[in-house]
């Protein structure tokens, strides 16, 4: 059986290379990034050199010609302390996430897969660990207090626009990940005895595996349509976590999605640990 043609952007990122293996397996990749090494600099085989912020779509459309679908990693950053540069650099990812979809459009790729965050949400998260607000739903508008989390409510919203097809005659279908805590230090990271860092831990994790699940079966789903029929998802990206607050009810019922880590269970004498020292 012939593979499907996946382009990966922002191949050389951290997210990417938590998934990468998983991708390689199963479909013929087309990498792209800024550079062709990783942030420890080890060489990423495959990755090819092309700026997705530039406008003229033509200096890189050729490497989306014939892809069935693309993963969106790629990610501008900033000194976050300069308001100014931080903001910038963020239109600069909303612009790059406009290029993708538009070349996506012109290339008839079928299908784009964002790697997106739970940040496009993050205003809800204080409210929550104060015990303001129970959990966050995908369908709830998206909120942030930050110019990273606005960036990426505004990937969503656009690639809504795509996914509708008004504006260009197609839909583009469309998914958003909004991927949680994927690294197996945030617990530990916590102060001793601090449980509402803890609870944002656990809540947020989400292990390689069940993102590169996640991913793969945002590729592979061959019907995404929502309640209107239009194909366009939001999902978070965590495991199956005992202290989740944010709902992947809707990936379980589209994907399929079948988380196989519980970060209570995977940090548990982490956990044991926390609130000991937050009785002493």
């Amino acid at each position: 059986m012939t593979k499907q043609k996946v382009v990966v952007t922002g191949a050389a990122g951290t997210i990417a290379g938590k998934v990468l293996p998983a991708l390689r397996e199963r479909y013929d990749l087309s990498l792209i990034d800024l550079r062709a090494t990783d942030r420890q600099g080890a060489a990423i085989e495959g990755v090819q050199i092309a700026d997705l912020v530039i406008r003229d779509r033509d200096t890189y459309r050729h490497l989306f010609t014939g892809a069935d679908a693309v993963v969106h990693f790629g990610f501008a950053s900033a000194d976050r302390n300069d308001s100014d540069a931080y903001f910038q650099a963020e239109l600069n990812n909303v612009q790059m996430a406009y290029n993708i979809y538009q070349t996506c459009v012109e290339q008839q790729v079928r299908r784009v897969v964002v790697a997106s965050s739970n940040h496009a949400a993050d205003y809800y998260e204080d409210l929550i660990l104060d015990g303001a607000r129970d959990f966050v739903d995908p369908d709830d508008r998206a909120q942030s207090d930050n110019f990273y989390g606005w960036a990426k409510e505004t990937y969503e919203h656009l690639g809504f626009v795509f996914a509708t097809g008004k504006q260009n005659g197609k839909p583009l279908e469309n998914v958003q990940i909004r991927i949680g805590g994927p690294r197996e230090t945030d617990v530990a990271l916590c102060a001793p005895g601090d449980l509402r860092c803890m609870r944002r831990a656990l809540a947020a994790y989400i292990s390689d595996r069940d993102m590169q699940q996640l991913f793969v079966r945002s590729i592979d789903t061959a019907d995404i349509r929502d309640d209107a029929g239009v194909p366009f998802q939001i999902f978070y990206g965590v495991s199956a976590n005992s202290h989740a607050f944010w709902s992947i009810v809707n990936a379980r019922r589209v994907l399929g999605y079948t988380p196989q880590d519980n970060s209570e269970i995977r940090f548990a004498e982490l956990v044991t640990e926390h609130i000991q020292a937050a009785h002493r």
